[in-house]
């Protein structure tokens, strides 16, 4: 008992530390301007964000619009694409735990009639339950109790609403040697520099990110469980590269600004993706549906059998 009652203490300890770091990572206004740039130029981040947008634009086009939440939302890049990219289609909720995140979205958008921006854990949504024909979440994830938080995303998408989902790809050739061995050897780097006396601004170094991904079948399992349906999954930002490498030949090549839909795959190559996107749908409230079968229907009078 003492084993188990050790070890309990021990994951609460450890799922406070990450909840702290992933706290931190954008507290900063700097780092919350930092995340926002890197949307843009030629960079290894900007085919990864614009890649991502390319597939969840596509998914969207089969949606007409109504509500939409976008939790985790970030500084708002993509509230700000939808705003611009389908004007009254949507009314958009955007929803971050980070205060300095809304600040961003605030910024991003001005004051907009179809939206509205609220501070919160994707965990402990303050919203009730079936308000939303769309909820995406993408890039948060990876950064939360998933199965709380796809629990709280079934529970306020409508029966038959759409829900967007977004991972990183723990599979994909990128991002095993980012996790195992770029960002290591960038730390183990950044610890010598410091013994050499070298300036905190100038040495190497990567961030504690509290980082947490799934394949895209658990991703899957874990959103049947919360009563979603998956209907698609697209994996983009598809290359063969690896860290540092990536930095030279994107910026060199440069098709794939004006030809997106090269970064992504639902087939072969999907592997290759180092995110991926699944798609799924609120399945029907068992009680209501028992409820309409149970209602008999009503012929019109001017009806036939075979109307």
């Amino acid at each position: 008992m003492a084993l188990a009652g050790t070890s309990g203490q021990v994951k609460q300890t450890r799922h406070e530390a990450r909840n702290d770091r992933v706290g931190a990572q954008y507290a900063d206004t700097a780092l919350v301007s930092g995340y926002a740039t890197s949307h843009d130029g030629w960079g290894p981040p900007a085919r990864y964000f614009r890649s991502r947008l390319h597939v969840v634009d596509e998914v969207l086009g089969q949606c007409r619009g109504g509500d939409l939440l976008d939790v985790g939302c970030g500084p708002g890049m993509l509230v700000r694409h939808l705003l611009d990219a389908r004007p009254g289609d949507f009314r958009i909720t955007a929803c971050d735990r980070s205060p300095a995140m809304i600040d961003a979205v605030g910024r991003q958008t001005g004051r907009h009639r179809d939206l509205r921006l609220s501070v919160a854990r994707i965990e402990e949504l303050p919203f009730p339950d079936a308000s939303f024909d769309v909820v995406l979440a993408t890039g948060v994830l990876e950064y939360v109790d998933v199965r709380r938080a796809l629990d709280e995303i079934a529970r306020v998408t409508r029966p038959g609403g759409l829900v967007v989902a977004t991972m990183l790809n723990p599979l994909s050739p990128y991002r095993a040697f980012e996790w195992f061995l770029y960002w290591p050897a960038l730390r183990l780097l950044g610890r010598a520099e410091r013994l050499l006396g070298i300036r905190p601004d100038r040495r190497h170094g990567v961030r504690r990110s509290g980082i947490r991904a799934l394949t895209s079948r658990r991703l899957s399992g874990a959103l049947r469980t919360a009563r979603l349906r998956p209907e698609d999954v697209v994996f983009y930002d598809i290359t063969a590269l690896v860290p540092p490498f990536d930095k030279v030949a994107r910026r060199w090549t440069r098709r794939w600004r004006s030809h997106l839909e090269t970064t992504t795959s639902r087939g072969r190559r999907g592997w290759l993706g180092t995110g991926y996107l699944v798609a799924a749908r609120r399945a029907p409230d068992p009680e209501l549906t028992a409820r309409s079968r149970a209602i008999p229907r009503l012929r019109g009078p001017s009806a036939s059998p075979h109307s």
